[in-house]
């Protein structure tokens, strides 16, 4: 293990980073699209039953199946891996976010709506502050399933800790795989830990 960390440092922080680089993009994208969908499927109810299904049939495609499906239209690399990443935390992330914001008591949306209050003006003063924490652990679901998802993209030359992995259970590699895991693991620990310091920022802020 430290052996091969001395001989293969450089190897290991550069499959970290494409890694970091990889899962950063792609969980900032899913968000924007994630945002866009949850306001459309709050202001539209008839649809969103509908709508969450669609996403949850995509969510249950196997990834490896996703990234051969996209391959032929996207080609190899970075591209495709972050469309399926993107695809793949719709579900996740809508579903928490509607979750959140749907759990707010109707009584204090007619209240709001009642002091002439808009739509928006409700989704952003009093709907949002509320769902904070389902909102926040769905991004913290969505940042995990992707950094994980995301040692499967090296298989389409997108790099990352997967290839350390992969190439690990080429070659037989112990040391390989280990790092790979361990490596794989910390970065899902330390994106939760800092999501969660981020969650107790808003909360406190929001207090104050």
């Amino acid at each position: 293990m430290i052996d091969y960390f001395k001989t293969s440092s450089d190897k290991l922080i550069t499959a970290l980073i494409e890694h970091i680089e990889l899962t950063s993009f792609s969980l900032l994208f899913a968000l924007l699209f994630a945002s866009v969908i949850t306001v459309i499927l709050l202001f539209y109810p008839k649809i969103r039953l509908a709508s969450v299904y669609v996403l949850s049939l995509l969510y249950a495609i196997p990834s490896f199946a996703l990234f051969t499906l996209l391959i032929p239209v996207t080609g190899l690399g970075t591209r495709t891996a972050i469309i399926v990443l993107v695809i793949y935390a719709q579900y996740t992330l809508v579903r928490t976010f509607l979750a959140g914001l749907t759990q707010v008591d109707d009584s204090i949306v007619e209240a709001a709506t009642g002091m002439g209050m808009t739509r928006w003006q409700i989704l952003a003063k009093i709907q949002l502050p509320l769902a904070q924490s389902s909102i926040f652990a769905g991004l913290r679901l969505a940042a995990s399933s992707m950094i994980a998802i995301a040692t499967i993209a090296s298989t389409i030359n997108a790099g990352g800790l997967g290839s350390i992995l992969f190439d690990g259970l080429r070659t037989m590699s112990l040391p390989k795989l280990l790092w790979g895991i361990i490596l794989t693991v910390a970065l899902s620990l330390l994106v939760n830990l800092i999501l969660y310091l981020v969650e107790e920022l808003v909360k406190n802020e929001s207090v104050s």
